[in-house]
């Protein structure tokens, strides 16, 4: 997992080899005007999805992982918190893994809390399950997705 400001991305392009262009079109683009929907960056293997959340409890926010694409979260209007627990400690599967969407959920609740600020990004690897979506009101909210 990483957190930063979202000016600080160039330092991680070397990480994987679409992380610049990703952050690229992240640096280079009013995120506030895109309608919500998908962008696709690089065909399937690098989209952008623009989504407006209604923020949840963290009892109501669902613990998810995934096992072909990376995720870099941005929030644009507000301040988000978003849970990180091992998924080696992940103990409760409440939906086996779903190839088709790259998605698994977990009765798990995260074991530290990250308050991530508008503009502010966070990578989620295969082994992060992740708790996004925790906080209070309604947002956009950027989500890209990398394949391995």
């Amino acid at each position: 997992m990483i957190l930063d400001s979202i000016k600080n991305s160039e330092k991680y392009c070397a990480v994987h080899p679409r992380f610049k262009k990703a952050f690229d079109f992240l640096n280079s683009n009013d995120l506030n005007t895109f309608e919500a929907g998908k962008i696709e960056l690089e065909g399937s293997d690098l989209v952008v999805n623009v989504v407006d959340i209604t923020a949840k409890s963290v009892e109501e926010a669902k613990m998810e992982a995934h096992k072909e694409f990376i995720d870099i979260q941005v929030p644009v209007g507000n301040a988000e918190t978003m849970g990180w627990k091992d998924i080696d400690a992940c103990m409760e599967l409440t939906m086996p893994y779903d190839s088709e969407k790259d998605l698994m959920f977990f009765g798990d609740k995260a074991t530290s809390f990250l308050n991530v600020q508008p503009y502010e990004f966070v990578v989620f690897f295969p082994e992060d399950a992740h708790q996004p979506g925790i906080g209070s009101g309604t947002y956009r909210k950027i989500i890209v997705k990398v394949r391995l």
